[in-house]
C-alpha cells in the first residue's frame, strides 16, 4: 500500500491558560495575557517537540509519530488576499503549538470567543507537526495562480481498481497535523479550521493511530491491520542522498518548490471479514512476507535483501509475480522509491456492508508523482495479489512547499 528531519529541541513549554488579547478576522494574533506555572518537562511524557523552522517542513521525514489528524480545505473566498492572510495565520498558530502554546494570544474577556480553543490545555507538545500543502484546484485561475503550478501537480489520472469517493478526495488545501497524542493532533486541526471560518470550509478529514511505516532510522517496522510489517524498505531519514533523488524538490520545480515535496494520500478500505479467513500460506504469499517474523519469503529476518529471483523447488518464485512486495519494489520500477508515512484507520461500522470500516490512510512524499507513485500504483492496481482484499476510497495530491525558514515567513510566501 504502496535531507533534513525536524530537529528535537530540549526547550519544552506546557501549554498554559490563555491570556488578554483579542483578535478579529484574518488578522494575526497579538498582545499580552497570564499563564499558570508549567510543569517541567521531565514530569511530562508530552514533552517532545519538533523543531518547526527549517530548510524542510516538518512532518516528511521526521521519526513518524503515533497519531495523525488529516484534512482537506476548500476557499470559499476568491480573494487572493484572504489566501495570502490565511496562510499566514496559520503559520503563526502553527509555529506556537508546535512549541506547546496556545494557537493564538487570546482574550479574557466573557463575552468574546477564546482565540484557542481549549482542549490542549496542560498537554504538552507531543512532537507534533503541522504540514501544510497546495491542491491543483488552487490554481484554478480564481487566484491568478494559474502559471504558476508545477508540471507536476497534474492531478492524478484514474488508476486501475479506483472506486474513489469524491467526498473524501481531493482539495485546495491540507493540513497534516502528527504527534504522539491524539488531543493534540486534533487541537491542531481544530484551531487550523476555526482560524479558517468566514474564508475556507474543510473538505474531509482522516483520523489515524498507530504509524504503518517507519521513517527514523532507529525505528522499528509496526504492522498493518492485516497484521503484516509493510514498508519495511521505506526511505529513512538519514539517507540524504535517496531523499535528494525521490523526495526533495531541486532545480526541477518552480523556485517556491525548491526544498519541497509533494503529497499523495489514499484512503485504503481493508475488507477485514474475507482477509480473516483467508489460510496464512495465501496471506503470505499476497504480501511476499512470513506473517510472524516479516522477513520476505524464503528469508529468515525482517530486514534481510527481497530476492526477486530465488525459486523454490518446482521452479517457481518463492516470491509470487503478483505479491504486493515484488510489485512495489523498486526492481519492478525502474528503480524509483517513494517516502511512505501512512497510520491505520478505524472509521466504526459499514452498515451498507455490514462490515467494519478499517484501513491504512496510505500517505507518501516524492519529487514527482508522475514518475514515481502514479506507475507503481498504476502495476499494483492491475496486478497486485492485496486487490482482492481491498478497496482505494479516496484520493487526494498536494504540492508541499518548502519549510518555514524564520518567524515572519509563511507557508507558500514565495508562491503569493
Amino acid at each position: 500500500m504502496s535531507g533534513e528531519a525536524g530537529s528535537r529541541d530540549g526547550g519544552v513549554t506546557r501549554r498554559g491558560l490563555i491570556g488578554a488579547g483579542a483578535v478579529g478576522g484574518l488578522a494575526l494574533a497579538a498582545g499580552g495575557g497570564f499563564a499558570l506555572g508549567k510543569a517541567e518537562a521531565a514530569d511530562d511524557p508530552t514533552a517532545g517537540v519538533v523543531e518547526f523552522y527549517g530548510e524542510h517542513q516538518a512532518g516528511i521525514t521526521t521519526p513518524a509519530q503515533d497519531r495523525l489528524h488529516f484534512a482537506a480545505f476548500d476557499m470559499t473566498s476568491d480573494s487572493v488576499a484572504d489566501l495570502r492572510a490565511l496562510l499566514q495565520e496559520w503559520t503563526a498558530a502553527a509555529a506556537r503549538m508546535a512549541a506547546g502554546e496556545p494557537a493564538g494570544a487570546a482574550n479574557d474577556d466573557p463575552l468574546l470567543p477564546p482565540d484557542d480553543t481549549g482542549e490542549a490545555i496542560g498537554l504538552g507538545p507531543a512532537d507534533l507537526t503541522i504540514t501544510v500543502g497546495f491542491g491543483p484546484s488552487l490554481f484554478d485561475g480564481r487566484f491568478g495562480l494559474r502559471d504558476e503550478r508545477p508540471a507536476q501537480l497534474e492531478p492524478i489520472p484514474p488508476l486501475p481498481s479506483d472506486e474513489l469517493d469524491p467526498r473524501i478526495s481531493d482539495g485546495d488545501l491540507c493540513v497534516q497535523a502528527c504527534a504522539n497524542d491524539p488531543q493534540v493532533a486534533f487541537h491542531a486541526v481544530h484551531n487550523l479550521a476555526k482560524i479558517a471560518q468566514g474564508v475556507a470550509v474543510m473538505r474531509w478529514c482522516q483520523l489515524g493511530f498507530g504509524r504503518t511505516s517507519r521513517t527514523g532510522a532507529e525505528q522499528e517496522t509496526p504492522r498493518n491491520l492485516m497484521g503484516f510489517k509493510d514498508g519495511t524498505n521505506n526511505i529513512l531519514n538519514d539517507d540524504a542522498g535517496a531523499l535528494d533523488e525521490f523526495v526533495w524538490v531541486g532545480p526541477e520545480g518552480p523556485g517556491w518548490m525548491r526544498g519541497g515535496s509533494y503529497l499523495v494520500s489514499r484512503r485504503i478500505r481493508m475488507l477485514i471479514e474475507p482477509w480473516d479467513r483467508t489460510f496464512l500460506q495465501e496471506q503470505e504469499n499476497v504480501f511476499g512476507r512470513v506473517k510472524g517474523s516479516g522477513a520476505p519469503i524464503g528469508a529468515d529476518h525482517e530486514k534481510d535483501e527481497v530476492d526477486l529471483d530465488a525459486t523454490g523447488p518446482d521452479g517457481n518464485p518463492l516470491i509470487p509475480a503478483d505479491s504486493h512486495i515484488r510489485l512495489a519494489s523498486p526492481a519492478t520500477n525502474d528503480g524509483e522509491m517513494i517516502l511512505r508515512r501512512g497510520y491505520s484507520f478505524t472509521d466504526g461500522f459499514d452498515f451498507t456492508r455490514g462490515q467494519l470500516d478499517v484501513g491504512l490512510f496510505f500517505i507518501c512524499f516524492q519529487k514527482d508523482p508522475r514518475a514515481q507513485f502514479v506507475p507503481i500504483q498504476t502495476r499494483l492496481g492491475r496486478n497486485d495479489r492485496l486487490n482482492e482484499y481491498i478497496l482505494h476510497t479516496g484520493s487526494a495530491l498536494f504540492a508541499i512547499p518548502a519549510g518555514i525558514r524564520a518567524e515572519g515567513d509563511y507557508y507558500g510566501a514565495g508562491l503569493l
